[in-house]
């Protein structure tokens, strides 16, 4: 998001949040767009290349364990009737307009219900807290911050074919802070989720997932992220 004077003569920062009422950081965005696409290319690829390598690190590196493994994880995990799961992930946002790279990071627990079972939206309650670099330029931190704290649900599937992996959807919504700004600001944050898990041992599994996000008033962004989860 470096500057661009074509589009600040254009879309100038501060009759974009005046209108809109949009955080100064999110507004900047808009300003600074048209230089940035110029690199966005690289450094998506570069995102993008660090979460494919990690995938087929967990395919091609440790095979043997995790097939030797899960079967008798899987079989526990069937025996039970409720389970917790504190997951911590790390990924990248790609905010619009644009294809703006920003750091995230993602902390939750999350508790299955047996009553949830058979439940199509999910059986699985969450709480999380989420870090998102909301600065104008820079990837992992700013002083500009979005912290958003939400409750979701979520839906575990089996997978055909495999006991090594399952999927998951997730629902989530909550309120997302905006720090940095002369004033705190508070927005209805929603998102939806899609997930695949690598069971390593009936209490350890990696997390892949893809979100999808919207905050009232900014626009929305995906993210691509990858985790740990450790369950009992």
């Amino acid at each position: 998001m470096q500057s661009s004077s074509l589009t600040q003569a254009v879309f100038p920062v501060e009759t974009v949040h005046a209108e809109a009422g949009l955080p100064v950081a999110r507004c900047s965005v808009i300003a600074h767009e048209i230089d940035w696409v110029r690199s966005a290319p690289w450094q998506i690829l570069s995102c993008g290349l660090t979460l494919f390598c990690a995938a087929v690190a967990l395919l091609v590196v440790m095979p043997d364990a995790i097939h030797a493994q899960a079967p008798a994880a899987m079989t526990s995990m069937e025996g039970m009737s409720t389970s917790t799961d504190l997951f911590v992930m790390a990924g990248s946002d790609i905010d619009r307009p644009g294809l703006l790279p920003r750091a995230n990071y993602n902390i939750g627990i999350g508790h299955t219900f047996a009553f949830l079972k058979k439940d199509r939206i999910g059986d699985e309650l969450t709480f999380s807290y989420m870090y998102e670099n909301a600065g104008s330029h820079g990837f992992l931190h700013t002083q500009y911050g979005e912290h958003t704290e939400s409750l979701g649900i979520m839906k575990n599937f089996p997978l055909p074919k495999t006991k090594a992996w399952s999927g998951y959807t997730m629902i989530q919504s909550g309120i997302t802070s905006y720090t940095g700004n002369a004033h705190l600001q508070n927005r209805l944050d929603s998102g939806v989720s899609l997930g695949a898990i690598v069971h390593c041992s009936y209490h350890s599994s990696i997390w892949i997932q893809e979100s999808y996000g919207k905050a009232v008033t900014v626009p929305w962004f995906t993210t691509a992220s990858i985790g740990y989860t450790y369950s009992w």
